[in-house]
């Protein structure tokens, strides 16, 4: 039988597994536009869930374990593949509801219920995906079960079909076959199955490899806590990822581990190419953050109060019991906006034009569901709408609706920042708030958006080689243009989308590491040939990732 111990134990290891191979998952995206990579958001999503594992007593049951892991899961989840991996542990845990320990066909049950969770959530499923990978493992399950007491049996059955799955999928996908890859989220897929096979089958937890970007999970119980010293010299304890940045004004780690341990102990400073990981016990907190920030832009904050911790360990309070509870203001007005961008100009453009709370995120900075569930709460508003501003974090937006229990959620699938500056122009108090959903979103369809980047790989794009570091112009997400001058490029996309006689605004917003000489450059070659029929404006928007995003309309 499995157990709700052997579970709990499961699930850290399949966090550490997945941790230790989040690069090379990441490798396996075949698009060259860096994004909120697979490995790294269903990394960070499991990781959510190891944390709420570690508070669970040995005595659990697995209803109890499966429960508290998808509910981690779903305010943890980053990028569509987090969301469709919270989803298959979300039916996991319906599955295993009202049980102590689940058998052979409680192991098959909860796959079944796992792949019905994830079919039901994509609009359109796309085989060669990580869902065909759980259907082919669900499919193997049951069987398995038919002819299997042993659910360990079961649960190896699944895994052998969901790797043989996985290896299919450059057949599924032909897009796959000419990278010469599987699917990425079916490969984070199997290292989450791996790690937990770990424990069910060997009893050990997988533990993370020096330079995997994590710290292994301790398990917490009351004792631990009642038991420490009542004399805690540092009160706060500081947890948080910094995505470095190539303009940051500090470059070297050691010399910010050398600060945080002048100022308190148990440093953990941890080097990962794009990320440094950070935990420190101090009584500055704001100092350790201040610090950081000098490296780049920091994700998943965690400041606990241990003091605060100990005291309440002697009626039963467990540290980290829960992932911390979003500020709420009461909902006072009848509308809200929540907007998600990455970038000073835009954060400031977009509370300009009425948004209430800015979540920072975007590419390669997908937020957590939390993240966007707290920004809500936060919003003095009985309907509160949400705009994500980038495909890769509607999903996990939309896993929010349920989660505001004191107000509305309305989340607009505004897929590029000018869509969502776009669709809070059209807004009309006035009007219903389902009227308001229809005309911002047919605002935000109206526009086109040109993107300039640059390649984060080697790839091929129609037939063209695309190597790293080449700059890239996208037209409505597809990349139309690869060359050397980002001026040029940024000319080239906008000149591909604007039409005369069907548009007459043209906004370049310009971002970090680009000179307002480069955009004005811009400007002038669109006003050379389409002034004075178009108006054009220029926005400082600061945003990371893009040189310039050019909005047609």
């Amino acid at each position: 039988m499995i157990t709700g111990l052997m579970f709990r134990n499961s699930i850290i290891s399949a966090a550490n597994n997945i941790a230790n191979s989040r690069q090379a998952v990441d490798a396996l995206n075949i698009f060259p536009v860096p994004d909120g990579d697979t490995g790294t958001n269903m990394s960070m999503t499991i990781s959510a869930a190891a944390k709420e594992m570690a508070t669970l007593p040995d005595n659990c049951t697995i209803e109890e374990a499966a429960a508290h892991c998808a509910s981690a899961l779903l305010r943890g989840a980053r990028g569509n593949s987090g969301v469709i991996l919270s989803l298959i542990f979300r039916g996991f845990s319906k599955g295993f509801k009202g049980l102590k320990e689940a058998g052979a066909k409680d192991i098959a049950n909860a796959f079944k219920e796992g792949v019905d969770a994830a079919y039901k959530a994509v609009m359109k499923p796309t085989e060669g995906t990580i869902l065909t990978v759980i259907r082919e493992a669900k499919d193997a399950a049951v069987k398995m079960a038919d002819i299997q007491d042993e659910p360990l049996e079961v649960a190896f059955a699944a895994l052998q079909a969901a790797k043989e799955a996985l290896a299919k999928t450059p057949e599924l996908l032909p897009v796959l076959k000419k990278a010469g890859v599987v699917d990425a989220g079916g490969q984070g897929l199997i290292l989450i199955f791996e790690g937990m096979e770990s424990v069910w089958h060997n009893g050990v937890i997988v533990q993370p490899l020096d330079g995997s970007g994590v710290t292994p999970v301790a398990l917490v119980t009351k004792s631990t806590v009642a038991n420490a010293s009542d004399d805690i010299e540092f009160g706060y304890c500081s947890e948080f990822l910094i995505e470095k940045s190539e303009v940051a004004k500090e470059k070297d780690p050691l010399k910010l581990r050398a600060f945080l341990e002048s100022i308190g102990d148990c440093v953990v400073v941890v080097d990962d190419n794009d990320i440094i990981k950070v935990h420190v016990h101090s009584n500055e907190p704001g100092n350790v953050i201040q610090a950081a920030l000098k490296y780049g832009q920091l994700i998943n904050i965690k400041i606990d109060n241990m003091r605060y911790q100990h005291a309440n360990a002697e009626v039963g309070v467990k540290e980290g019991d829960k992932l911390i509870e979003p500020k709420v203001t009461e909902p006072e007005n009848d509308y809200g906006f929540v907007a998600v961008c990455a970038g000073d100009g835009l954060a400031e453009l977009f509370s300009d034009i009425g948004a209430d709370v800015i979540v920072s995120g975007g590419q390669t900075m997908n937020p957590s569901t939390d993240d966007i569930l707290n920004a809500v709460m936060n919003t003095p508003a009985k309907t509160v709408f949400v705009l994500p501003n980038n495909k890769n974090i509607i999903m996990a937006a939309e896993q929010a609706i349920p989660l505001a229990a004191d107000r509305e959620v309305k989340v607009l699938q505004t897929k590029t920042v000018p869509q969502g500056i776009s669709a809070m122009l059209a807004f009309d108090d006035t009007v219903s708030a389902e009227e308001n959903q229809m005309a911002m979103m047919t605002a935000a369809e109206a526009v086109e958006t040109a993107q300039v980047t640059f390649a984060a790989r080697d790839s091929e794009v129609d037939g063209k080689a695309v190597r790293e570091g080449e700059i890239m112009g996208l037209c409505n997400g597809k990349i139309k243009f690869i060359g050397d001058s980002i001026v040029d490029i940024a000319y080239k996309s906008a000149d591909k989308l604007y039409k005369k006689n069907e548009h007459s605004l043209i906004t370049v917003i310009y971002g970090d590491g680009v000179s307002e000489d480069d955009a004005q450059q811009v400007a002038k070659r669109l006003e050379d040939k389409y002034a004075p029929e178009a108006e054009i404006s220029i926005v400082n928007g600061g945003q990371p990732i893009y040189y310039f995003i050019i909005s047609v309309e």
